[in-house]
Parts: structure tokens; C-alpha cells; sequence
């Protein structure tokens, strides 16, 4: 109700706000305002009565997308038009005596508001602008067998943000499966609310292939803990559809348990714990459970989708390798080049992209390839991740990104 509000206040004031900066001014520019932003109210609107309207399974991947959309031209349309009304507002506020307005704070809302919605309509489009990150692990004694093992990983893909957009996703996997992997690993979150967002993604998901084999874990989402209302009953029912759908799409899921990989004379364990909760209430998978029984091998990976549980449960506390996690999506916004990267994310996580190492211990963090919540990504690409093991005479290990 507060947000109809607010909808309706917004699109009285900024009608005006047009109507006293342009009106006797310039008409063609009042004109060309008042029809551009009238577009935009009618889609919003549009999103809005769909969002609201709808009464289906709320995992539906159409209404997800929906949803996305909504929140996404919010932050491009709503909430620069509000800053437009304060500042048009507060100008006229302060020539209250003289009459009329600050022409230049309403100019500057005006800049704002299309600042805001050039960079969000761009980011829209750059969230499919997949980026390739090459990373060598240099590992000392590494096991001859394993020298240049080759291991792709994936995170996060939130499936219903590629809704519509399916042919992409395909584009995707067929360039993953080109990458010849020699194991394929997947950590987690493949959808956002519930099983139904799968839709018939299975099949595309499966076009790409590990040599050795696909590896994957659930993350929270995967559980079903953000679906509105699930009971304990429906959360399990909605991880075994998950698993299901999962294996379908030619993941072996590790659920706090591990596998072993013979590699010529090399062993090499992949381990995986399923993550559950919520921010600031994460609950991480039984680590000593998924080792339990874990003979001698030569290199051991862990699949954990929280990259906080390498700091509580892995560094210097467990006998695992290199940890692969995901989670984080770099926020989808933020600043990423070679010699600087910052998102908001690493004030909650601050392992947050990339490489990471203690002693020889290393963890990599992916930025996921999907979305969540918003449908954009404002200078924080997509991710598919290709690692690769290197033999290493350097004491203590080191690491080196291509």
C-alpha cells in the first residue's frame, strides 16, 4: 500500500515538476519530457499490476522475471524521478519569496535521472557480457598427473534471469563445454526461490561437459529458504525436484560428502557441503562429515558456496587444498580491473572475487553468472572461471592469474 503511495505521489509531482520548468520556456522540450517519462510510467505500471496481480507458484521463472523487471525500472525510473521532485521541490522551497524555482537544482535532477537510467539500461544489456577469468595455481609437489588439470568452474546462474533469454544461456554453455574442461564444477544456486525456475533448463545445462566429470553443490537459494511461506515439508520437497533437475543437467551433487578421481596414478577428492540460511545467518555444511572417511590423496578440492566458510572451517583448520565458492556476485555492481577491484560486497564477505591464499592453502571466489533481485550488472561481469594446477618448486606455494 505504501509503495502505491509513493507511485501515485511520484507521478502527480513529476508531472508538474515538468509542467513549472518547461512550460513557457520550451515546448518542445516539455513535450519530449512529458511523453518519454508518460512511456515509462505506462511500462511501470504495466510491471506493477502483473507483480501484484498474480496469484501462481511465486517460483514461477515468468514471474520471477517479472519481478526483476519491476525492481530494475524502479531503481531507473522511480527513484531517480523521486530525487528529481526533492531537489525541483526543495528549489522552489527556497525561492519561496521571489516565486518560481532553482532552474539549476531542477536541471541537476534532471542530469541525475538520466545519468541513472543510462547506466542501468546499459548494465541491463552487460549482464550477459560474459567474462573468461584464466587463473594458475601453482602448487608445490604437485603430483605430475595433475600438472595442467584443467577446472572450469560455475556459480550462481539464478536461472529465471534468463528467462526469455534461453538462447543466450545455450551460447554459454557451449562455450563452457569448449573450454574442454577436464572437470566441471558448479557452486551453487542454479535458481532463486524454487524447483519451478528449472523450467526446461536441464537440457541447456547439460550441454556442458567435465572430462571427468560435473561436480555441484545446493546453495541456500537452491534450498527453497527465500520461497514465501514453505513449510519444513515443502523446503524438502523442493530439494529433492532440485536434485532431480540438477542431475539432469549432468551433475553428480555433493550433499557433505565427497568423491575420489583417479588420475593416472594421482588420486583427486572432490568434496562438496550443501549451504543453507541467509545472510548473517548462514548455516555451512558438515565439513568433518564430508571428509569422514577420506583416505590419502594428492589434491583435494571443496565445492562450498559461502566463501566465509574457508576462513571458519578450511584455513589452517583442515587438510583441503584449493576451495571453490561463489555466492557473492561481486554485489553486480562495483569497479573491476586489473590493478583495482571494489564492490560493496567485501564489507559482508571480504573474500569476496577471485584468488585468494594462505600458505598453501588457496580459495577462489566466482562472481556468479546470473542475477538476483535487480536484472543488471553495473561493471561487475558475469564470470566463468578456468583453472588450471601447475607444478610449483617455490616453497609455500604461490599464485599467478593469467
Amino acid at each position: 500500500m505504501i509503495l502505491l503511495i509513493i507511485l501515485i505521489i511520484s507521478e502527480f509531482l513529476t508531472f508538474f515538476v515538468f509542467r513549472h520548468h518547461y512550460k513557457g520556456f520550451s515546448k518542445t522540450k516539455y513535450y519530449l519530457s512529458t511523453i518519454i517519462n508518460t512511456v515509462l510510467s505506462i511500462y511501470m505500471w504495466i510491471l506493477y499490476i502483473e507483480v501484484t496481480s498474480y496469484n501462481g507458484n511465486f517460483d514461477n521463472p515468468g514471474h520471477i522475471w517479472l519481478m526483476m523487471n519491476l525492481t530494475g525500472t524502479f531503481c531507473a525510473v522511480l527513484f531517480p524521478r523521486i530525487l528529481l521532485d526533492i531537489l525541483h521541490f526543495t528549489g522552489k522551497m527556497i525561492r519561496f519569496k521571489r516565486g518560481g524555482h532553482s532552474r539549476s537544482l531542477t536541471n541537476a535532477g534532471i542530469i541525475i535521472w538520466m545519468g541513472i537510467f543510462s547506466i542501468i539500461s546499459l548494465s541491463t544489456i552487460g549482464r550477459f557480457n560474459v567474462r573468461t577469468d584464466e587463473v594458475t595455481i601453482k602448487v608445490e609437489g604437485l603430483n605430475k598427473d595433475l600438472d595442467g588439470l584443467t577446472i572450469v568452474q560455475l556459480s550462481d546462474i539464478h536461472l529465471s534471469g534468463f528467462h526469455r533469454n534461453e538462447a543466450v544461456l545455450k551460447n554459454i554453455m557451449e562455450k563452457v563445454d569448449n573450454l574442454k574442461p577436464d572437470i566441471l564444477i558448479n557452486s551453487g544456486d542454479f535458481v532463486s526461490y524454487g524447483w519451478r525456475e528449472f523450467d526446461r533448463s536441464d537440457t541447456i545445462l547439460s550441454l556442458a561437459k567435465g572430462r571427468l566429470g560435473n561436480f555441484a553443490v545446493l546453495g541456500n537459494h537452491d534450498i527453497g529458504t527465500y520461497y514465501p511461506g514453505y513449510t519444513a515439508a515443502e523446503i524438502d520437497t523442493n530439494i529433492i525436484r532440485m536434485v532431480e533437475m540438477i542431475t539432469a543437467s549432468g551433475y553428480k551433487i555433493l550433499s557433505d560428502d565427497h568423491t575420489i578421481i583417479k588420475i593416472g596414478e594421482a588420486k583427486l577428492a572432490i568434496i562438496g557441503v550443501i549451504t543453507r540460511g541467509r545472510h548473517k545467518h548462514m548455516v555451512h555444511g558438515d565439513l568433518k562429515k564430508a571428509v569422514s572417511g577420506l583416505d590419502s590423496v594428492n589434491f583435494s578440492i571443496l565445492i562450498s558456496h559461502d566463501p566465509n566458510q574457508w576462513e571458519k572451517d578450511v584455513m589452517g583448520k583442515a587438510d583441503i587444498d584449493l576451495t571453490l565458492s561463489g555466492h557473492t556476485h561481486g554485489m553486480q555492481m562495483g569497479i573491476l580491473t586489473k590493478r583495482f577491484k571494489w564492490s560493496p560486497s567485501e564489507y559482508y564477505y571480504p573474500k569476496w572475487n577471485g584468488l585468494y591464499s594462505s600458505g598453501k592453502q588457496f580459495l577462489y571466489v566466482n562472481r556468479g553468472l546470473g542475477i538476483l533481485e535487480i536484472p543488471f550488472r553495473i561493471w561487475m561481469p558475469p564470470e566463468i572461471t578456468v583453472i588450471r594446477l601447475s607444478g610449483s618448486v617455490n616453497p609455500g606455494g604461490s599464485m599467478e592469474a593469467d
